[in-house]
């Protein structure tokens, strides 16, 4: 349960890592889905939808591949769902816009129902709504770059003119300005998932549905992509779901993350909430091999400030991550004063950070 690269963190300052307080773009409730001839008898029959996978299929013939799953993904925020092969979390992603029909729950895109859409609906919610990033870019091979990226607009019926145009913006975008009129076979496997990631954004989606977009890239190629999903949040504040297999991607990238195994969410939290606080062994498995320093921040480290240190001492954000935060200490060889709007929030001296570095200190605010 490794992580796949090294981790380094989110290309933005300390106080911009905030998770997202608005409302929720997608809502998610008791979502199930269940292959099999006899799936609506499994999440009507507690005795059914509490067996484990294997007897379940023994007794139904069923698989349960998303059982009782309920989040919200909230405007603005980029919600990474992770877990291992098998553990139900692209099924999942489909569900949000019936690319798989669930088989029970309900789903919402700003309060209205997907699952009571009809065909036009779900056809505009796919096409205006919601963009899918694939991890098989699914490009035309016969097709330009730049008529790859204005595909979506083309099925929207805008005309060829405006459709190019809006086409090149969105090729800068992503970087590939100069290769507009090379083919897909032309390019790398990362300048064809810049491609893919362009054509969704083109017809401007509210949410941008990521299903393992970079795991079939090499190691520098996918750090450059995720460097590029963090830029393009950053600029443009896009509500994101990312589907991933990789901790350290999940932890670079989400604001939260729900950590899914056997089909059930076991854990949702920001990163620092799945690395301080795992909610089993599972998940403290997981993130055995996490650098806490670079994940866990001074708000969760700190106590409180006596009268002569909340007047001196270098100032950090609240966060600003323990590892920044001992680099601080060990650079005055005094305790660091966590500031906000001014205030003195409290401290962190050497002793705090080594404990919770250690894990032998419970960071304080993770829940």
């Amino acid at each position: 349960m490794s992580t796949t690269a090294p981790l380094t963190p989110r290309d933005e300052t300390p106080e911009t890592r905030k998770p997202p307080t608005g409302e929720p773009v997608f809502s998610v409730d008791g979502l199930w889905k269940v292959f099999g001839s006899k799936a609506h008898r499994v999440p009507a029959d507690p005795e059914l939808a509490a067996l484990p996978a294997a007897e379940l299929r023994a007794r139904t013939g069923c698989t349960a591949a998303v059982r009782d799953v309920s989040f919200d993904v909230r405007k603005g925020e980029v919600f990474v769902v992770m877990g291992l092969s098998g553990s139900g979390k692209s099924t999942l992603v489909r569900c949000l816009t019936r690319l798989i029909e669930p088989t029970a729950g309900t789903i919402a895109i700003d309060g209205e129902d997907v699952r009571a859409m009809d065909r036009g609906r779900l056809r505009e919610l796919r096409r205006h709504r919601a963009a899918m990033v694939f991890q098989h870019f699914g490009l035309l091979p016969h097709r330009t770059v730049l008529d790859n990226v204005a595909y979506g607009l083309e099925i929207q019926g805008l005309g060829k003119a405006a459709r190019r145009e809006r086409a090149a913006e969105v090729v800068a975008k992503v970087g590939l300005e100069g290769m507009e009129h090379r083919r897909p076979g032309q390019l790398s496997g990362g300048q064809r998932q810049r491609v893919g990631l362009a054509r969704a954004l083109a017809v401007d989606p509210e949410v941008l549905l990521f299903d393992e977009p970079f795991s079939a890239l090499d190691p520098l190629i996918r750090r450059d992509m995720q460097e590029e999903v963090v830029r393009l949040h950053r600029e443009e504040g896009r509500t994101m779901v990312f589907i991933t297999h990789d901790l350290s991607e999940a932890l670079k990238l989400g604001d939260r993350i729900a950590l899914m195994r056997d089909g059930r969410v076991v854990q949702l939290g920001t990163p620092e909430e799945i690395v301080g606080s795992p909610a089993d062994d599972y998940v403290r498995e997981f993130v055995r091999d996490v650098p806490r320093e670079q994940v866990m921040t001074v708000r969760t480290a700190m106590r409180p400030a006596s009268a002569d240190e909340s007047g001196s001492g270098p100032a950090l954000p609240p966060g600003a991550t323990v590892s920044e935060a001992i680099e601080a200490v060990a650079r005055t060889g005094s305790p660091a004063r966590v500031v906000e709007d001014g205030r003195c929030l409290g401290v962190v001296d050497h002793e705090r950070l080594l404990g919770v570095v250690a894990g032998t200190e419970q960071p304080k605010g993770v829940v």
